[in-house]
């Protein structure tokens, strides 16, 4: 990366301040700016729901925006979060505001992008001044009901009775501009109106009209646009390997088809860009035509259109060079003090039925933290084969009770009998007791494995560990349920959470699975699901 853009040409600051945006408002005045000094460019994101792999399109022109010399600023939108999710409140929202910049900076390094050339900003450290708040009392005296609707279609959720802050939001995005002292605003088309908003609104304050820039719509894995609510359209930054290659398993890649192409599209605005090389590499046996390189978008494009590459080959090759933009980021988020940002910033938490009473808190007895699971060690006594069913195990296990559970294991074929025999274990004990073929299982086994191949590995408690002790969460108390109700689904919406880490340490979102004497392990499965 060049390290101010000096090396640069007006002529090519601007062809690669440009290069893949769908529209320029204000081209002239870019020539004019970058024939005189560099250009001050700023982008903001509303800290609302975890930023995903998406958000490599806007980083991936930062890195543009910087090796053309411009001076960057990355505003952290935390007062227009507020406005536009006001389920947020404000301590939950600044929690979010961390999580996004620990991410963003995590991404940015990933793609090479020193961060001194970078400045962030929060929000709320300049939308709260005297001056700031006069000039939305102002802007409020001109603007019509109706173009602030019209301005925050794309943007703000549309309904038939608005909320005044969703009004408010295209002015305050409008104002930043002036505030943060920028030549221009950067984004995503979908933002268009809030920009054409700007370019007639400011001038009535007396502050000059700004350039725009704006980055199409990429699709998302659905064919739609990738979006944070949407769990099947996105890739979270933190994804395993294995959750990466299931999404993009079953993503939207239909032969030849080069529209609404989520998988191609991101080659197209994020891998090609960010290539050291230049390059795009498909690897594929002989028997189906050897690996190919494309020296350009336009050629791989070319190639898929005509059927030359084949979707599965084709979400081979994004797999691996997505793995290598986020196994950095992966790295740098398992850190326990991360994990835990992410956990406080993004808790899970059980959604209340329609007419259900509750306000925006949730009670108590609704919280889903994993202090409601009854896990505890066990020493499995004895282990035979299922009489009716050749994949299943009957253990008799010792759980510290009067007598031993019975519990019931897809094991078979998969651990041998000869090493669940004595074994000591972590076992769920609080799920509704459930026939298995005819057996009764009361408990759950507690294992880490992995698809592709398939591998299971049972949890591991410490060594000296005894039968009946507790095995709990760091950082959550309370008392387990009596039993887990099937209808309110708290294991199902807890158990996505259930990790091991890059160390085989068994983890909820960042925080340790422990006894009294350390933590819980498996033997070899790194950052795999629990179940």
């Amino acid at each position: 990366m060049a390290e101010n853009g000096t090396s640069l040409s007006p002529e090519e600051k601007f062809s690669l301040i440009t290069r893949n945006l769908q529209e320029t408002i204000g081209e002239e005045k870019l020539k004019t700016i970058l024939k005189e000094r560099d250009v001050k460019i700023y982008w903001g994101t509303a800290t609302t729901g975890k930023p995903h792999v998406a958000y490599f399109v806007p980083m991936s022109k930062i890195a543009d925006f910087l090796k053309a010399g411009c001076e960057v600023t990355i505003l952290f939108a935390d007062l227009h979060a507020y406005l536009d999710n006001m389920k947020a409140p404000w301590d939950l929202l600044n929690l979010r505001v961390k999580y996004y910049e620990a991410a963003i900076k995590s991404m940015l390094k990933s793609i090479g992008v020193p961060l001194d050339k970078l400045k962030f900003v929060k929000g709320t450290e300049y939308q709260l001044s005297k001056e700031y708040t006069l000039d939305v009392y102002r802007l409020s005296s001109l603007v019509t009901e109706h173009d602030a609707k019209k301005a925050g279609a794309e943007v703000v959720k549309q309904v038939d009775h608005p909320l005044l802050s969703g009004l408010l939001y295209p002015g305050l995005q409008a104002l930043d501009e002036e505030y943060l002292k920028v030549d221009a605003q950067f984004g995503g088309v979908d933002q268009r109106k809030i920009f054409t908003f700007a370019e007639k609104y400011l001038p009535h304050l007396g502050y000059g009209k700004r350039i725009h820039m704006m980055n199409p719509m990429v699709p998302g894995l659905t064919g739609t646009k990738m979006s944070s609510s949407d769990e099947s359209s996105k890739i979270d930054l933190l994804d395993s390997p294995a959750q990466l290659k299931k999404k993009l398993k079953s993503a939207f890649c239909e032969p030849g088809n080069i529209k609404d192409n989520g998988v191609l599209s991101f080659c197209k605005f994020v891998l090609f860009p960010l290539s050291k090389t230049g390059e795009f590499k498909v690897t594929r046996s002989s028997d189906h035509g050897g690996d190919s390189v494309y020296s350009s978008f336009a050629d791989l494009e070319a190639a898929f259109e005509k059927e030359e590459v084949h979707p599965g080959d084709l979400k081979s090759a994004v797999e691996m060079y997505l793995n290598e933009l986020l196994e950095p980021i992966r790295a740098e988020f398992s850190t326990v003090e991360l994990k835990q940002l992410a956990g406080k910033a993004y808790p899970v938490e059980k959604k209340k039925k329609p007419g259900q009473k509750g306000a925006a808190g949730t009670s108590t007895e609704e919280k889903l933290t994993p202090a409601r699971l009854d896990l505890r060690v066990g020493k499995i006594l004895s282990v035979t084969k299922h009489p009716d069913a050749d994949s299943l195990y009957v253990e008799s296990v010792d759980l510290g009770e009067e007598a031993p559970r019975t519990v019931v294991s897809g094991l078979a074929g998969l651990v041998p009998m000869e090493a669940l025999q004595d074994r000591m274990g972590v076992f769920l004990c609080n799920l509704k007791p459930q026939k298995m073929r005819g057996i009764e299982s009361q408990a759950m086994l507690m294992c880490a494995s992995v698809d592709e191949p398939r591998v299971v590995e049972p949890l591991e408690p410490p060594e000296g560990s005894a039968p009946g002790e507790k095995v709990v969460f760091d950082g959550y108390d309370g008392t387990p349920d009596e039993e887990l109700k099937p209808k309110k689904k708290v294991w199902e919406s807890l158990q996505p959470d259930l990790r091991t880490s890059g160390n085989c340490e068994a983890e909820w979102q960042g925080s340790v699975m422990k006894t009294k004497l350390g933590n819980i392990t498996c033997k070899t499965l790194k950052s795999s699901p629990i179940k």
